[in-house]
């Protein structure tokens, strides 16, 4: 990780200023200084005075050019843009065309210098994004601070940080109370509070007071090194897009090269008189304007640009491919807990039967602390330190059931109904028909009661819904949650679909179903249970915040701050990067077709042919830059 960091950034070039292209510049101002001289005031050099500038001139602009086509061509590579810019050029002089052989040469070096300075900025939003972790981190041991590298920091270590300062690990909140700043993680600037023992990630930036944090993941497992890999790793993945244009090129680059020779010494059998210097001339403006640099710069810097922008707003996308996926979405699959509701539950009701009811509080919350889901959270939280000294032993956690263990010799049952039916427990049939999530709590395989939990709806939830429809795309919610709690939430935020009761094996079945209809689906999800469907899923997407390591490893596309709503930004950012990629290659090919007829004609000179060309590839790359200056609400 820290190699691939290193190679990031000794990769950019800050030297992007006008003084480092000085032979460049000089170039330039060579070429414009002849064509002032010549054209402004008839001024004619003699032969070897001229053809000495120009060469001058040349090989100040062209020498990075020249140096790698001839490089290329000792590897037999002779069908690639560098080569057949060098050809033309050096016909041109051939033929005593020097002014635009140099021309050709500045114009496209320009056109490069411009390509890498596109390139070299997106590469430096990925390094801004590296800078952001802190080199050092002051922990308190023994009552004293010790300022460490992040890396040298175990788990469970207590570090400070101060008002202004940037988190350098994930932990917990060992003070009361803190406010963090979270852009540098989810995209949004409004301030988080956090409260004792909740999670403080690495990233953040305490904005109030001296906070001390309890060490959770060591620094390569932190979330913000996850998401500094995945982006880092997105820019490796290509798009279809941009492996059928890489594709293209090595097929058409040689077919021009074919062609060019054709317009030279074709018509040298149909007409007469055949001067060769006018069919070698036409030839070369045929080179310069099939050069492809357009298409293979700006279509890969227009999806990194679509990366960019989803970055800015919370949004990860593991490789530029599933930007193409997202424009092909028609379902939208989600699970409940934590995708559409918070996942901060609350103890609605305690109803015993035949049973103490502290007792039996005691006894759930000594199972419920050998788990970390969320209503498992909610009922040690609603209990406190009730549950004492307790003999907690052979704890199992049924998946999509429920929690079997033992507390204090007593055999324990706690989960859903199911869990109950499994065991074959007894118990009343009302516990079926309560629309809140339930708990029901089995002691000795003895029904004992229940208790209710309640979810809160996230606030953007019901407007992820209705963009979704807007774009006409059916939604479905799949939850482990029982039925009458899954129709509610999709009654409220208008879910097309809704099943509830689901194991993990439900979900994929269910899936798989949509999939057997020819539907292209996105699933998100957040927990360990939701691992299976965001695998098989077209496009598999995390809640990163709240998200389960495996389910974020194992997504395509992660939202850091849990808002539903990203899903809608996700999906217009993969139609806004796939619709300026296919007007840059558009445009790119249709002024290339005409200027290639224009050209094989006699119509368009080498002038035309260098303005067209790097006009092109400079229109192409302004337009993919735009992507990442799109705004969202």
């Amino acid at each position: 990780m820290l190699k691939k960091n290193r190679d990031i950034n000794q990769n950019i070039k800050e030297a992007d200023g006008w003084i480092d292209h000085w032979p460049l510049l000089l170039s330039l101002i060579i070429l414009l200084i002849m064509l002032t001289l010549d054209y402004g005031y008839g001024y004619k050099p003699d032969l070897a005075f001229e053809l000495a500038i120009f060469t001058s001139a040349y090989l100040l602009a062209g020498y990075n050019v020249l140096g790698l086509a001839f490089r290329k061509a000792m590897r037999f590579d002779i069908f690639n843009e560098f080569f057949l810019m060098s050809v033309a050029t050096i016909g041109a002089f051939a033929i005593g065309s020097y002014s635009e052989g140099v021309a050709v040469m500045v114009f496209y070096s320009i056109g490069e210098w411009f390509q890498d300075s596109a390139v070299n900025k997106a590469k430096r939003n990925i390094k801004a994004l590296l800078d952001i972790r802190p080199e050092e981190v002051t922990v308190i041991k023994d009552g004293l601070q010790q300022v460490l590298h992040p890396r040298e920091v175990m788990i469970g270590d207590i570090f400070q940080v101060k008002a202004g300062e940037k988190v350098a690990l994930d932990g917990e909140l060992q003070s009361n109370l803190s406010t963090f700043n979270t852009a540098a993680l989810t995209g949004e600037s409004k301030p988080d509070t956090i409260r004792s023992g909740e999670p403080v990630l690495a990233g953040m930036i305490n904005v109030d007071k001296v906070s001390e944090v309890k060490v959770t993941s060591l620094f390569e497992d932190s979330k913000l090194s996850k998401i500094l890999e995945m982006v880092q790793d997105a820019t490796a993945r290509k798009s279809q897009t941009q492996l059928f244009i890489s594709r293209f090129a090595k097929v058409y680059t040689p077919i021009v090269f074919v062609l060019a020779m054709a317009v030279c010494f074709l018509p040298f059998f149909f007409i007469d008189p055949y001067v060769f210097d006018v069919w070698f001339y036409r030839a070369l403006v045929f080179l310069v304007i099939s050069c492809p640099c357009a298409l293979v710069v700006s279509i890969p810097l227009g999806y990194f640009g679509g990366i960019g922008l989803a970055s800015k707003n919370g949004i990860l996308f593991k490789g530029s491919n599933y930007l193409d996926v997202m424009t092909l979405i028609d379902t939208v699959v989600m699970d409940k807990t934590g995708t559409l509701t918070k996942g901060v539950f609350k103890v609605q009701e305690v109803v015993v039967n035949d049973f103490n009811k502290d007792d039996l509080l005691k006894l759930v919350a000594g199972i419920e602390s050998q788990s970390t889901h969320p209503i498992a959270r909610a009922i040690t939280e609603f209990t406190g330190k009730m549950n004492g000294e307790l003999r907690i032993e052979n704890v199992e956690e049924i998946s999509g059931h429920g929690l079997k263990g033992e507390v204090n010799g007593k055999m324990i049952l706690a989960g859903n109904t199911k869990l109950l039916k499994k065991f074959s427990v007894v118990y009343p049939q009302e516990v079926e028909s309560l629309v809140d999530t339930v708990v029901a709590v089995a002691v000795n395989n003895k029904y004992a009661g229940y208790i209710t939990i309640a979810d809160e709806i996230k606030e953007d939830a019901k407007l992820a819904i209705d963009e979704l429809h807007k774009l006409g795309i059916l939604t479905v919610m799949l939850s482990g949650d029982k039925q009458s709690v899954v129709s509610q939430v999709a009654k409220t935020l208008g879910i097309d679909n809704a099943h509830g009761g689901l194991l993990p094996e439900g979900k994929v079945e269910k899936l798989q179903a949509l999939k057997n209809q020819g539907r292209k689906i996105a699933f998100i999800g957040d927990g360990v249970n939701d691992a299976p469907v965001v695998a098989l899923a077209d496009a598999g997407v995390a809640m990163g915040g709240l998200g389960s390591d495996a389910t974020i490893e194992t997504a395509d596309i992660v939202i850091q701050n849990d808002q539903p709503s990203k899903i809608v930004s996700a999906i217009k950012i993969g139609k806004i990067t796939k619709r300026i990629v296919w007007q840059n290659i558009t445009m790119a090919m249709g002024v290339k077709i005409i200027v290639l007829i224009l050209g094989a004609g006699g119509v368009a000179t080498l002038w035309e042919a260098v303005i067209a060309d790097v006009g092109v590839a400079l229109l192409a790359i302004l337009k993919a830059v735009r992507i990442q200056g799109v705004k969202f609400n």
